[in-house]
């Protein structure tokens, strides 16, 4: 017969935290919000690990290159939406992995016998507005001039004019040598007012560069998420359909971490698709999403560096309306996390698991955290930022900017939803919708950042494993609902009430 659950599949809304004693070196100044990324052994450190554990959701109204960069700004993770055409998503992580900071291997090299055309051509392709000229068009040949926009003129100058005659060659550039410290690189930079400097070896062979606007942009993210390289590091969206075909070219693009993106990961499929990857490439891969112990395990079983948890609580989502399965975001992510920790004692191999949906309030991701996500996974959240990719539309008197579900016909994920039969979505399980415009994505981060600080410094937690093991939630009342907000008062607006 079915197996019944009888206790009621909860909400992070019917939970909160109880303080525990707050030292005095509790601050939020001292509260460090990294968390492992990918799984590890016990006594190694992760791959891969975010300075603040938020990831943008795998979804076209979400994540493009420009929340990718802006993300890994600030410290979190973008998984490029995967419903493009492969060459499309590839391009977008390309661009991510362009974006530098501090000593750079060049990647838009020419020789002095191309043309300004190529130039132009190298330009559109990689966005890049400084291009390194080498005797053989390699990031570490011979360095024999740079060409920036300055250098050039499209109205006036023939596409076909070979760069050699418009380049500023080697001669008459500043230089650092190779060996050179970042801060005094900066200093040439300051003194000379510079905006790239072109680190040589001794045989004038292109080592790095170093830009200003990367010395700013570090002063200003100083939690940055950068690879080895000092690119940013960039997730990308895969599905189970064609990822012999798109896991290939993402790959090459530079993408760190994969993840596969389905409504329901407990599938065969993943585990096939999980095989595959962990058996052809050198490159971490989540799956999910998942709500129980024996989802959990059995990725895990597959190879899975992460799973998801989740289905159904996302504020586009209606697949819990459609089709009767899911489970409530708290009930999900308490009995996953319980199944991490029985593995990681059972192994010596820690899991970390991604809440994914159900975040209504700020005050969500901090419990989803002490409930045992190492991060969460949000679209509404990102969507209402600047840098998502969606427009901004004014409704009545207020901003608002698109969002739409993977689910829905709009997105037409066919990879991520179709099993089989007739071609397409047979039903939608996403909708199309608007959310509040909330500005640029920093400014609020900073805000709910803070919020997620505070709270742990009350539950007595410097760090989220501090926060794991220490914390203590309790269930909560409708009628404490109500009580935990504005109450029995008359709230001041602008309808026209005014004192004397």
């Amino acid at each position: 017969m079915a197996t019944y659950y009888t206790e009621p599949s909860r909400t992070f809304s019917e939970f909160l935290l109880i303080p525990n004693l707050t030292t005095k070196a509790c601050t939020p100044a001292n509260v460090s919000l990294k968390t492992p990324l990918v799984k590890f052994a016990k006594g190694e450190q992760p791959a891969y690990s975010l300075n603040i554990p938020f990831a943008s959701a795998v979804m076209q109204s979400v994540s493009d290159d420009r929340m990718g960069v802006a993300l890994a700004r600030a410290g979190g993770i973008s998984f490029i939406f995967g419903s493009q055409p492969i060459e499309e998503q590839a391009g977008m992580v390309r661009k991510v992995k362009n974006h530098k900071a501090g000593f750079v291997v060049s990647r838009s090299n020419l020789t002095p016998d191309d043309t300004l055309q190529d130039v132009l051509d190298l330009k559109a392709r990689n966005g890049h507005s400084h291009f390194a000229i080498t005797h053989d068009g390699t990031p570490n040949g011979k360095l024999l001039g740079l060409v920036t926009s300055r250098d050039y003129r499209i109205s006036r100058d023939a596409t076909d004019k070979p760069i050699r005659s418009f380049m500023t060659p080697f001669e008459s550039l500043i230089v650092g040598r190779s060996g050179i410290t970042l801060s005094e690189a900066n200093d040439l930079i300051w003194d000379h007012k510079l905006n790239v400097l072109p680190i040589v070896d001794e045989r004038q062979h292109l080592d790095t560069l170093v830009f200003r606007k990367d010395y700013d942009a570090h002063k200003e993210h100083p939690y940055e998420l950068l690879d080895a390289n000092k690119s940013y590091v960039v997730g990308a969206g895969i599905n189970s359909k064609d990822y012999m075909d798109r896991v290939p070219a993402l790959v090459e693009a530079g993408a760190d971490v994969l993840v596969i993106d389905s409504s329901d990961g407990y599938s065969e499929w993943q585990r096939e698709t999980i095989e595959y990857v962990k058996a052809n490439f050198d490159v971490k891969i989540g799956a999910g999403n998942v709500v129980d112990r024996e989802g959990f395990l059995y990725l895990v079983e597959a190879g899975a560096d992460f799973v998801k948890v989740g289905i159904g609580g996302g504020s586009i989502c209606i697949t819990r309306e459609q089709k009767g399965i899911g489970r409530g975001q708290a009930s999900a992510v308490i009995e996953v996390a319980e199944a991490r920790d029985e593995y990681f004692r059972r192994t010596g191999v820690y899991v970390p698991i991604c809440s994914d949906g159900g975040i209504v309030h700020d005050y969500h991701i901090t419990l989803a955290l002490a409930m045992g996500a190492d991060f969460v996974m949000m679209g509404r959240y990102f969507a209402r930022f600047d840098e998502s990719p969606t427009r901004k539309l004014k409704i009545g008197n207020n901003f608002v900017k698109e969002f739409w579900g993977e689910g829905s016909n709009r997105a037409r994920n066919w990879q991520r939803y179709d099993t089989g039969g007739k071609s397409g979505l047979m039903f939608e399980e996403g909708v199309d919708s608007y959310v509040p415009y909330a500005g640029p994505l920093q400014e609020n981060m900073d805000k709910t950042t803070a919020k997620i600080k505070s709270t742990m410094c009350n539950c007595g937690s410097l760090t989220i494993s501090e926060l794991q093991k220490n914390a203590r939630i309790t269930l909560v009342s409708a009628t404490s609902l109500v009580e935990g907000g504005a109450h029995d008062v008359i709230l001041k607006d602008n309808s026209g009430l005014s004192g004397e």
